[in-house]
C-alpha cells in the first residue's frame, strides 16, 4: 500500500519512551490524509495490517527485522481473512512479537489515545490532585491545579470528595474516581465535597483543558545556603517550558545550586529531554542518534543555558530514556554529579503513528548513545555517587511523597553535602566564566 505520510528527521519527530512502554506521540500522517483515507479504510482490517506492515518496513532501526523474512511476514498477514478489527490487532501483535522489540508495539485506539493525552501534557477534567488518605482512607483533594475549574470554584487542599455526579466514593479506586472526573471540555460535573470547617456541600463544575504539571519546585534553605529542588515526573510537551518557569523563579531567589530529581521519571519526549539539556548546559554534545543505515544525527547545545549554578541530578532504576539522555548528556560534560543508583537502560528512539481508524504504532527507529559515545541500552548509567536506598527507605518514601526532597531523603541529604563542597561549586563557576550567561528567549 503506498504511503503518503512525510518522512521526518529523527530528533525532529522522534520520540523517546519510558520503561514499560512508549510514552510519547507523534502522527505523521497530515490531516488531509486522515480525513480522505481514513473514510475509506477504517472498516477494511487488512488494510490496517499492511500499514503497520509498510511503516514497520520503512522505519524499524534493524534492517533484518530480527533476522525475519519480513516479506514474507507480510504475505502471511495478507493471507488471512480478517473479520473483525480485533483479529487484525492479534495478527499484527503477534508478527510485531517476533521483532523481539518491546517498544515496537501495536495499540488500540483506545491505548493510542490515552498514550497521546498522556505526552500532551493536557487533560480534560476540573484540575485537582487526589489521593485515598492513609488514616481516613478516604478520596481527599491534594491539590487544586492553578488557573483550574477546581481552584476557581474555591476547591481546597484537604477537601473530601463523598461523591461524583451522584456516586458515593466509597471503597472508591483513584482509578476509578479520575475515569468519572475527566470527561469533555465544557461538560458539567458536580461533587459533593466535605470540609471540616463545614457541613457536606456541592460544587457544579465544568470541565476544561488542564496543562498537567510535570514540574515542582521549592527554595530550600539549607544552613547558609539555598537550594532550588526541582522534580521532573516525565517529559510531556510542556516539561520544557514548565522547567524553564522553574529555573528562572528559583535563579530570581539568588539559590546557590540545584538538586534536579528524575527518579522514576519513565521518559517522554525527545525534544523536550534535549531542550531541557540547554538550559543546564551552555556547551557540549547532548545526544547522538543512529538509524539502521548508520546515519548518524549529533544535538549540541546552543550557548542558551538559563543557569551556571551547581547542579546534582538523582536518579533510580527506574529513570529511563529520555531522563537517561538529560542525565548522560550532563554526567558526560560534567556540569552535574549524578546520585543515586543505576538507571533503567534504555537507548532506543521510537516514532508513534496514528493509524487510518485511530489506533496506532510505535516503531524503534534509532538508537542513541551519551556524549562520549557510551551505549547505554540494557546497561542504565552509572551515578557518580551509587547510593541503593534499603528496602525500609524505599517503603518510607513510596508511603509519604513529601519527604522527597528533604533531609529524609538519603539521596537528597548526600546532595546537600556535594552542593556545600567549595570545590565543587567553585570548578563549575570556573567552568562557565568563558562567556557570559546568555538567556534563553522563548
Amino acid at each position: 500500500m503506498k504511503q503518503s505520510a512525510k518522512r521526518y528527521s529523527p530528533l525532529r519527530s522522534a520520540v523517546i519512551g519510558g520503561a514499560i512502554a512508549t510514552t510519547a506521540a507523534v502522527s505523521v500522517f497530515g490531516p488531509v490524509w486522515c480525513r480522505s483515507v481514513r473514510a475509506a479504510l477504517q472498516d477494511s482490517p487488512k488494510a490496517i495490517v499492511d500499514q503497520v506492515w509498510q511503516l514497520v518496513n520503512r522505519e524499524y532501526v534493524d534492517g533484518s527485522f530480527n533476522n525475519q523474512d519480513w516479506q514474507t511476514a507480510r504475505k502471511t498477514l495478507l493471507s488471512k481473512n480478517y473479520t473483525s478489527r480485533e483479529q487484525a490487532y492479534v495478527a499484527v501483535r503477534q508478527t510485531l512479537k517476533g521483532l523481539g522489540d518491546p517498544y515496537t508495539r501495536f495499540m488500540d485506539p483506545q491505548e493510542y489515545q490515552a498514550l497521546t493525552s498522556q505526552t500532551s501534557g493536557e487533560v480534560s477534567g476540573i484540575g485537582i490532585r487526589m489521593e485515598i488518605n492513609q488514616k481516613t482512607q478516604l478520596l481527599t483533594v491534594v491539590e487544586a491545579l492553578e488557573n483550574s475549574p477546581a481552584l476557581k470554584a474555591g476547591v481546597k487542599e484537604g477537601d473530601v470528595i463523598l461523591a461524583i455526579d451522584g456516586k458515593s466514593t466509597k471503597n472508591m479506586k483513584i482509578e476509578d474516581a479520575s475515569n468519572l472526573i475527566r470527561g469533555k471540555e465544557g461538560t458539567s460535573i458536580n461533587l459533593r465535597l466535605g470540609r471540616l470547617t463545614q457541613k457536606a456541600f456541592d460544587v457544579k463544575l465544568t470541565r476544561a483543558t488542564i496543562e498537567v504539571p510535570t514540574v515542582s519546585y521549592t527554595l530550600r534553605k539549607e544552613g547558609n545556603r539555598q537550594v532550588g529542588y526541582i522534580r521532573l515526573r516525565e517529559f510531556s510537551a510542556h516539561a520544557a517550558e514548565q522547567m524553564q518557569r522553574a529555573i528562572r523563579k528559583l535563579n530570581a531567589s539568588n539559590v546557590d545550586g540545584f538538586v534536579l530529581d528524575l527518579r522514576g521519571n519513565p521518559g517522554g519526549l525527545l525534544n523536550a529531554s534535549i531542550e531541557i539539556a540547554r538550559m543546564w548546559l551552555d556547551e557540549g554534545s547532548i545526544v547522538r542518534t543512529e538509524d539502521r543505515k548508520g546515519g548518524s544525527e549529533l544535538t549540541k547545545a546552543n550557548s542558551t543555558a538559563l543557569t551556571n549554578r551547581p547542579l546534582v541530578v538523582l536518579v533510580d532504576g527506574n529513570s529511563a530514556s529520555a531522563s537517561e539522555i538529560l542525565t548522560g548528556a550532563l554526567k558526560d560534560n560534567k556540569r552535574a554529579t549524578v546520585i543515586g543508583s543505576k538507571t533503567f537502560g534504555k537507548a532506543l528512539v521510537q516514532s508513534v503513528h496514528e493509524l487510518a481508524d485511530g489506533s496506532g504504532v510505535a516503531i524503534t527507529i534509532a538508537h542513541y548513545y551519551t556524549p562520549k559515545g557510551t551505549d547505554i541500552n540494557k546497561k542504565g548509567i552509572i551515578p557518580d555517587i551509587e547510593i541503593d536506598l534499603t528496602a525500609s527507605q524505599q517503603r518510607q518514601l513510596a508511603s509519604d511523597p513529601r519527604l522527597l526532597g528533604t533531609n529524609k531523603d538519603p539521596h537528597y541529604s548526600r546532595a546537600l553535602s556535594i552542593l556545600s563542597n567549595n570545590s565543587f561549586a567553585s570548578q563549575e563557576q570556573n567552568q562557565f566564566s568563558r562567556k557570559p550567561l546568555q538567556l534563553q528567549k522563548r
